[in-house]
Parts: C-alpha cells; structure tokens; sequence
C-alpha cells in the first residue's frame, strides 16, 4: 500500500521541511499581492499604467525586517566568533 510507504517516521522530516517551504512562499505571495506597488489584482488600478509612485516602493522596500538587520553585525553569533577570534583577556 502506498501508505505503508510514505507514512514513516523517516520520512515526517521532509513533510516538515517541504511544509515550511510552502508555506514561506505562500506568505510572500500574499505580501507581494497586497503590499508590492507593482502589482495590481484590481481592474481600476491595472487601468492606471505605469506609476511614478517612489514613495510607496521605497516603504515596500525598507520594511521592518530589513531597517532591523541594518543595524546588527552580519554575523550569526557574534557572542561565539568573538569568543574564539579575540584573544583572552587575562
């Protein structure tokens, strides 16, 4: 049976991960057509053309996530990479 096959314990860690991605591009689908300026679902703003609208892209752009990153170190633990690069302090 074919649920004999793919219903292992084994085999829960790629549901898992196959689950996460799905749902990771389903978010940002539904950010793009809610948020993103150059997207329009609507007839009356697909009737519009091209906008010169800089200040509605620039805050789809630098959105909270990013202005957050900006300002930490680009390092995953700075704790760990000091603690082995700095020499000790005796």
């Amino acid at each position: 049976m074919a649920t004999n096959r793919w219903l292992r314990p084994e085999v829960y860690p790629l549901f898992a991960a196959v689950g996460v991605a799905i749902g990771i591009c389903g978010l940002q689908l539904v950010r793009n057509m809610r948020i993103n300026p150059e997207v329009r679902v609507n007839k009356e703003k697909r009737a519009a053309g091209i906008l010169e609208n800089f200040e509605e892209g620039e805050k789809y752009a630098e959105h909270a996530v990013r202005k957050f990153a900006r300002s930490r170190p680009p390092e995953i633990f700075p704790n760990l990479n000091r603690f082995f690069s700095d020499p000790q302090k005796n």
